[in-house]
């Protein structure tokens, strides 16, 4: 927290400007990746998105031979001695009085030594240049910025090379009057600032800010470290770095730019160098585009993934998740509401209003763009409490590596988020990727998850209809991206357990009390995705689309769950798909798909690690698998599946091949219990021990969600216990997460 002292006087004179320096022209930051454009009418969300090119760094960035001259002599350059509290002068332009240094003429100065309490002030009338060479200087002043580039065309810092230099202020400033509140950083200026060369500065702001520039500011190179009582670096037109090695310990974010007022300006352009980020808020954040082509980043905020606040999953009982319960009773593994409460008698009435409020929490992501966030390259170690990769808008990884521990999201775009390749490694989340729209071209993409692995939801606006025979309720809440999400939900009488209406399910597209499938999309075009979810493990809350690559997911060990979950269709039409999971709200492929798929049902829980194995009729591997988790459903589609052929599974056993995150290639399977053989008769063959089946009932339908056996329709419960299913129309939908 910064304090502000005001006095009449200072010891120095210091000139206040009332215009904002025009900055640099550099072009339009306009994002060129993945757009995705909203529209609603009604209760229809429309959303598109249009491929292009992805915007990189020297798009947005323009230098001039004043950035990247780190040259001088002795002859042509004044010489600035700093003793103390005074200062020596060889050479015109500048001047010291009162333990201070006023430059009032562009040109190059060369500071070397040590001032112990006062301030280099630069103020150039006519807007030149002004080089700045730190040969061996150390500069603190007490109560104001250590330096102040007051007015100035430009201003280069140049590190002078094999030299150590040190700028610092103090805890409390002294202001004019009460209507100042500038300069704030222990290097401020209101001019455009460049820092270049290869030697070290120490900046550390105790007051605010540890570097601020009013306009452009742009690293070159060099070794900086800084230590800030708010923001590390921060440039309100752009912060542009092409090289170094930056250490940066703020209690606020670690870089930032700040313009939201100019679309083309307020971003943060990274060609490469070294990053070493430990933020109280965000690590990097822009107003509008952040981009990355390359570095090595190592970025923790908010004290890491360990210290984000406790997150309850959204479920049946809250609202969220799987809605109401139709004409059947919510199954008895499904838990309490997300407060510790059991639900409410069962044979009383419920008709209840819901307000949600969220608490407004400190901002402590790694990478966060206010428009578009696009990484063409790099390596990044990312421990955040808040998500790792985040934009307001849209979000696309062409390369780079990630190894990321988030304490919400992994990855998160409020519209479209797009992977076209690199090596993601999400190692804990809440949920993996996140976004209105999800495509997956390449990569390979490893998530760990307490929620949802990869969530397709959210969006600027969605509605949904609740049952006509429920009484309607609205419920709004703010997200984080400053979007504001309007859900409508339903309430609806809990029947009396012991005499329930056997035939009555949800609307059709949706139970009483959850939504009808939205827009949101995923669509997998290659690459490979391995998925470990503790809640869904591909969740849409519209439709999945996948046409090549290799999907493995390990879904959730309760019944509340599924391994896949979509509100819409899932049309397979190429690559490889093993989903494992629960069985309770199991889903496998739409009949839609042109790809075939087996959806298996086991009697009773598998023990982690136990194989399954699916061949055919003349003994060819379709799949030899060792799910992470225990596990009561295996849905697989492969191009080897034929509509009317004949297959066995078996369970248990061994496999001489190779696996990767448990699926077998090559080798010999053996030892294993066959569990059945069955004749395929569609592209979606569901099988038990028995034989063929059907779907689980209930488990979606046209535009229509899943709805587990009697919550969509038929699973009733008598007083005793004994459940008799019957056939009914579709139930749950999920809402946005």
């Amino acid at each position: 927290m910064k304090k502000k002292i005001i006095t009449g006087s200072k010891l120095w004179s210091i000139a206040m400007i009332t215009a904002m320096v025009t900055a640099c022209s550099a072009p339009a930051a306009t994002s060129s990746t993945a757009n995705a454009a909203v529209s609603t009418t009604g209760t229809t969300k429309t959303v598109s998105v249009n491929e292009q090119t992805s915007v990189k760094y020297a798009d947005l960035v323009t230098l001039d031979a004043d950035d990247t001259n780190v040259s001088w002599s002795a002859t042509d350059s004044t010489t600035i001695k700093l003793n103390g509290t005074t200062a020596s002068i060889t050479g015109s332009g500048a001047k010291a009085a009162n333990g201070s240094v006023t430059i009032s003429a562009a040109g190059t100065y060369v500071l070397s030594g040590k001032l112990t309490d006062g301030q280099i002030v630069v103020n150039v009338a006519d807007k030149g240049t002004v080089h700045l060479v730190l040969n061996g200087a150390t500069i603190n002043d007490n109560d104001s910025a250590a330096i102040y580039i007051q007015k100035a065309g430009k201003a280069i810092i140049t590190l002078e090379e094999g030299t150590e230099n040190a700028v610092s202020d103090g805890k409390t400033y002294v202001y004019a009057d009460a209507t100042t509140d500038e300069p704030d950083a222990a290097i401020f200026s209101k001019a455009d600032l460049t820092f270049n060369g290869t030697g070290k500065l120490t900046v550390t702001g105790n007051y605010n800010e540890g570097i601020t520039s009013k306009d452009d500011l742009k690293i070159i190179s060099g070794k900086i470290n800084v230590k800030s009582a708010d923001d590390g670096i921060k440039g309100k037109d752009m912060v542009a770095i092409q090289a170094g090695t930056i250490t940066i310990e703020s209690e606020g974010d670690g870089i930032k730019s700040t313009n939201d007022t100019d679309t083309s300006k307020g971003f943060v352009a990274i060609a490469g160098g070294t990053f070493n980020i430990q933020s109280g808020s965000d690590g990097i954040q822009a107003e509008t585009a952040l981009v990355t082509d390359g570095g090595t980043f190592n970025i923790v905020t908010g004290g890491g993934s360990a210290n984000a606040p406790a997150k309850v999953e959204e479920g049946p009982f809250g609202g969220g998740g799987g809605g109401g319960w139709g004409g059947g009773t919510p199954p008895t593994d499904m838990g309490t509401p997300p407060d510790g409460e059991p639900p409410a008698d069962s044979n009383a009435d419920v008709d209840t209003s819901t307000t949600t409020t969220e608490e407004e929490t400190t901002s402590a992501k790694a990478l966060k763009a206010g428009v578009d966030l696009t990484v063409n390259g790099g390596t990044y170690t990312i421990d955040s409490m808040d998500d790792s990769l985040h934009s307001n808008n849209n979000v696309i990884v062409n390369e780079g590596k990630f190894s990321i521990e988030s304490g919400d999201d992994g990855i998160h775009a409020d519209q479209a988020l797009t992977i076209n390749g690199g090596t993601i490694t999400i190692a804990k989340s809440y949920e993996g990727l996140e976004g209105a729209i999800i495509t997956l071209n390449g990569g390979d993409i490893d998530v760990t998850a307490s929620d949802d692995g990869v969530n397709a939801a959210g969006g600027e606006e969605e509605t949904a209809t609740a049952a006509a025979d429920s009484t309607t309720q609205t419920k709004d809440t703010t997200a984080t991206s400053n979007i504001s999400v309007t859900e409508t939900t339903g309430t609806t009488s809990t029947p009396d357990q012991t005499t329930q209406d056997s035939g009555r399910g949800g609307a059709p597209g949706g139970m009483p009390g959850g939504e009808a499938a939205t827009n949101n999309e995923l669509h997998i075009n290659g690459g490979s995705l391995t998925v470990n979810a503790g809640g869904d493990g591909l969740d849409s809350n519209g439709s999945i689309y996948m046409t090549d690559g290799t999907v493995i997911v390990n879904g959730p060990t309760d019944n509340g769950n599924g391994a896949l979950d979509y509100d819409g269709n899932f049309e397979m039409s190429g690559g490889y798909l093993v989903a494992a999971g629960s069985s309770g709200m199991a889903q496998a492929t739409s009949e839609a798909s042109t790809q075939n798929t087996i959806a298996m049902t086991f009697p009773e829980t598998q023990k982690a690690g136990t194989l399954v194995h699916v061949e055919d009729s003349e003994g060819n591997n379709i799949l030899t698998f060792a799910p992470a988790k225990d596990y009561q459903s295996v849905v697989v589609s492969s191009p080897d599946l034929k509509k009317d052929g004949s297959y066995v599974i078996y369970s248990g056993g061994t496999s001489t091949g190779k696996a990767v995150d448990g699926l077998y290639t090559d080798g010999t399977y053996s030892g294993g219990t066959k569990v059945v053989a069955f004749q395929s008769t569609s592209n979606v063959t569901w099988v038990n021990e028995s034989g063929v089946t059907t779907a689980n009932s209930g488990m979606g339908g046209p535009g229509g969600g899943r709805g587990q056996g009697g919550f969509g329709g038929g699973r009733n419960r008598t007083e005793s216990g004994t459940t008799t299913d019957t056939t009914g129309t579709t139930g749950t939908t999920d809402t946005a997460k």
